[in-house]
């Protein structure tokens, strides 16, 4: 695994850069012919950055036929609801860019958690291509909670042990809301991770993974991520880590 740190003055200065990184990362398939699969995060940063693709010069620049969208996890509600990660998704990038429908893969946050799971995991493994025995995301984009989970995978979840499936519905230990999440085999078998983090809540948390390393003995998920064939990237503001 190789592993990168990126350091930002602030949000806006991340989000800025991660189109430059995108918009390039797009060029070079589009330049084999290739197209990139991606799993996308809900919250404020990545918000930021779809912001900054859904305008010039990425909103015409980029060859949007060659990305296919998919997300990470997603609250179970309706795709109208305001906590859904596609809603957010839509309207700060979707809408704004000529993308073919098709290559937009939501989950169905209003179907049933444990039949979405199944069915989404289908979805992947139909439009994803395959190594290692499961999906292999040339991109996935993840999040940090201030109690160190990513995607929907929680703190002392007996779903963070899950070697097999490729989605999984997950349970937010405070709401009990349901969630459909990517499983830690799909995340560790992607080409390239990338957190993005930002703001002070964050820094005890990331403080203490940058200092022991990926290890499930630590009680953060986010220290699970650990993509053996590939890339991880963290993107920070000086926020989330004053230290580095």
């Amino acid at each position: 695994m190789e592993k990168k740190y990126y350091l930002f003055e602030d949000k806006s200065e991340l989000a800025a850069q991660l189109a430059v990184d995108f918009n390039n990362a797009v060029s070079e398939k589009v330049a084999s012919g290739e197209v990139m699969t991606v799993a996308l995060s809900g919250g404020h940063t990545p918000k930021a950055f779809f912001e900054i693709l859904a305008e010039s010069p990425y909103r015409e620049g980029i060859s949007w036929n060659n990305v296919i969208f998919f997300w990470g996890d997603e609250r179970c509600v309706p795709p109208d609801d305001d906590e859904s990660n596609y809603k957010m998704t839509n309207l700060a990038l979707l809408s704004h860019i000529d993308i073919p429908a098709s290559n937009i893969h939501r989950v169905l946050g209003e179907d049933p958690p444990t039949n979405e799971a199944l069915r989404y995991a289908k979805v992947i493994e139909e439009n994803v291509s395959s190594a290692n025995g499961f999906p292999q995301f040339d991109w996935i984009f993840l999040g940090m909670g201030d109690d160190g989970h990513t995607a929907s995978l929680f703190p002392g979840a007996s779903n963070l042990k899950e070697m097999e499936k490729i989605c999984v519905v997950a349970k937010h230990p405070q709401t009990g809301q349901k969630r459909v999440s990517l499983t830690f085999p799909v995340i560790n078998n992607a080409k390239r991770v990338s957190f993005l983090v930002a703001g002070a809540a964050k820094e005890p948390v990331f403080k203490e993974i940058l200092e022991k390393g990926a290890s499930e003995a630590l009680p953060y998920p986010a220290s699970m991520v650990d993509p053996e064939n590939g890339i991880l990237e963290w993107f920070l503001d000086k926020a989330a880590a004053p230290e580095l």
